[in-house]
């Protein structure tokens, strides 16, 4: 079955402003719960792609940001009650899973208000190989992009421009220098340490999955 056609995804900056407000309301849903500094990294580090993924799949902007909530909240819900058994599975095959629930809890509530462009029945069966196809695209981007961010964090803000300018956006060792106003030792030297910091990230979030 073919995918649904894709809701446009906004801009970087608008995404941000919306995964900040996302983020303020979820983390207040959860004030009750423990380590709630674990909760805040695990949603910086996966909203992105339970985002991209329900507007993948047919979701409207409002509709992808509830799944985004209610996905981390199952989560949460799930990791406490301690349901979650790393033996039977994955930890990506885990969130693919209630990530999928989320969005079929959200294709219900459409169908369940006879919106009249909905047809459950022509909705994508979220079992087969299209739904696995968006899920692994996303899951690779979004290792890479928070990967990336939680680097940007780790080291100082110059090193890291310096390693977005040279190495992200693909700009010479000459125009890094002039631009920035450093030293070709500067520059190779961010490139070493954080092109290091971020292939162990990225293979660390690999690991996960």
């Amino acid at each position: 079955m073919e995918p649904p056609p894709q809701s446009p995804i906004p801009h970087d900056s608008e995404l941000e402003q919306y995964a900040a407000r996302t983020r303020r309301s979820l983390i207040a849903r959860l004030h009750d719960w423990q380590d709630q500094q674990s909760w805040d990294e695990f949603y910086r580090t996966y909203w992105r792609l339970i985002y991209g993924v329900a507007c993948k799949t047919g979701l409207k902007e409002d509709e992808a940001w509830d799944v985004v909530q209610e996905t981390v909240l199952s989560v949460a819900k799930q990791a406490r009650e301690h349901r979650y058994d790393p033996s039977k599975g994955s930890f990506k095959a885990w969130l693919w899973q209630i990530t999928r629930w989320r969005i079929n809890d959200c294709l219900r509530k459409r169908a369940t208000a006879s919106e009249a462009d909905v047809d459950i029945e022509k909705l994508p069966d979220f079992d087969t190989d299209a739904f696995g196809q968006i899920w692994e695209q996303e899951w690779q981007q979004n290792i890479i992009k928070a990967a990336t961010e939680r680097v940007k964090m780790a080291v100082s803000p110059r090193q890291f421009q310096i390693f977005d300018y040279y190495v992200l956006r693909g700009m010479s060792s000459g125009e890094v220098r002039r631009k920035l106003g450093v030293s070709l030792a500067q520059v190779y030297l961010a490139r070493h340490r954080v092109g290091n910091l971020l292939r162990k990230e990225i293979e660390y979030m690999k690991s996960q999955g």
